[in-house]
């Protein structure tokens, strides 16, 4: 679950915090993924739900899809690794399984909806027919710090319109 990461897992979560940086200034909660296989990107995501009208537009999807148009197929290599910002919830779990994921990395947990160690611990039910491994804590601090002043400033947002 939480192990070491190499110089490899923190140069992909940083392109990753990269797409959650731009989706914050999309005004989007900020979760950014790249997918990885072999060293060489695949494909970027980061939020769009509200932009795109899209209630699946995560940045995990997003990321899955942009790799699988690349690639003509909708599986996944046997050794592709998606980076992402926040623990993936209950719908993109499903997709990294349907794409056949072999790995994920992502750098905070997210206690009311991840599925994969937090609110749901969905892989060890045992009801698919792939599994993949996953570490958390890759950049850890940065990425929760960037969620947590998105959701400040948002709530300040919200307020100073309350007043007004």
């Amino acid at each position: 679950m939480c192990n070491e990461f190499s110089t490899d897992d923190f140069y992909w979560m940083k392109q990753a915090f990269q797409q959650a940086d731009i989706a914050a200034t999309e005004g989007e909660v900020p979760v950014g993924a790249v997918l990885v296989s072999n060293g060489h990107l695949l494909g970027v995501g980061r939020n769009q739900l509200i932009g795109s009208h899209d209630p699946t537009a995560h940045a995990e999807v997003l990321a899955i899809q942009n790799a699988c148009r690349q690639l003509k197929n909708y599986r996944l290599p046997k050794d592709a690794t998606l980076y992402v910002t926040l623990e993936p919830c209950t719908m993109c779990v499903g997709a990294l399984i349907h794409a056949r994921i072999h790995r994920v990395v992502f750098a905070t947990p997210e206690p009311k909806a991840g599925a994969l160690m937090s609110a749901r611990k969905l892989l060890e039910d045992g009801y698919y027919n792939h599994k993949f491994e996953f570490q958390c804590g890759c950049m850890r601090e940065e990425c929760s710090l960037q969620l947590s002043n998105f959701f400040k400033m948002r709530r300040e947002q919200k307020k100073l319109e309350k007043e007004a």
